[in-house]
């Protein structure tokens, strides 16, 4: 069976023939993270969700105009990691099933500067002393894909939704030390802003608006009430 996934927009839900009908109600969920990072990966395993990791390799590289405006950026690439996911799934002709793929980036912006990972230990400085005293936002983008496979070419829909949630991060004053304490965990160079709130960076926090798991990468209470449908059949008993 040959499987083509078309774009669809993504400011709403869009359901297909086969996502209307009952018979998904006792198809189990074959729920995908789309992602290798562990910090999403921990998230997932403490809502105890039924799930398994893939990777999604795609270029990440965004135009200028995307790349200035870091809420549709980071729901975009969202939607490219998902839909690289699904591909890579259903390239196996022989994948039968009720297919959910999760797929999420994160940005760091302040004032018009985006904060990706430090390439460095100078990069990474240079980071956190911008983002020092001062309030910044960690905008999430998530991706959700629902794909029904069935046993006939026509038993087949596909369906996604996207959302961004931002919240507002203020540090306090970084002193010198306070930097070269907290580059010597190694914490920063895998994240973006160079650091995490999960870890030791949570003392540099003086305020939050907003959710933290958004920060953390990916906002898990809000994806609870909007995809409440799925979380309630992957739960682990």
């Amino acid at each position: 069976m040959q499987r083509k996934l078309h774009h669809m927009a993504s400011n709403q839900p869009r359901e297909g023939r086969y996502m209307e009908e009952s018979i998904l109600d006792n198809q189990p969920i074959d729920l995908v993270l789309a992602s290798t990072s562990p910090r999403r990966k921990q998230l997932f395993e403490q809502e105890k969700l039924r799930f398994r990791v893939l990777s999604a390799h795609v270029d990440e590289t965004l135009d200028a105009d995307l790349r200035a405006r870091p809420f549709d950026a980071v729901q975009k690439l969202a939607e490219k990691k998902a839909h690289a996911v699904v591909n890579a799934i259903l390239a196996d002709e022989n994948y039968r099933g009720f297919l959910v793929v999760v797929g999420a980036d994160t940005m760091v912006a302040r004032g018009g500067e985006v904060f990706g990972k430090p390439t460095s230990a100078s990069d990474a400085t240079r980071m956190l002393r911008a983002l020092s005293g001062t309030s910044h936002y960690v905008h999430t983008g998530v991706s959700v894909w629902y794909c029904f496979a069935g046993e006939h070419e026509s038993d087949f829909s596909l369906a996604y939704r996207s959302f961004t949630d931002t919240t507002r991060v203020t540090f306090r004053q970084l002193s010198s030390l306070d930097i070269e304490t907290y580059l010597a965990t190694g914490e920063p160079f895998d994240k973006a802003g160079a650091y995490g709130i999960q870890g030791s960076a949570a003392q540099f926090v003086q305020q939050l608006d907003g959710l933290r798991s958004t920060v953390v990468g990916f906002p898990m209470e809000r994806f609870l009430h909007e995809f409440a449908d799925v979380v309630q059949r992957v739960k682990l008993s």
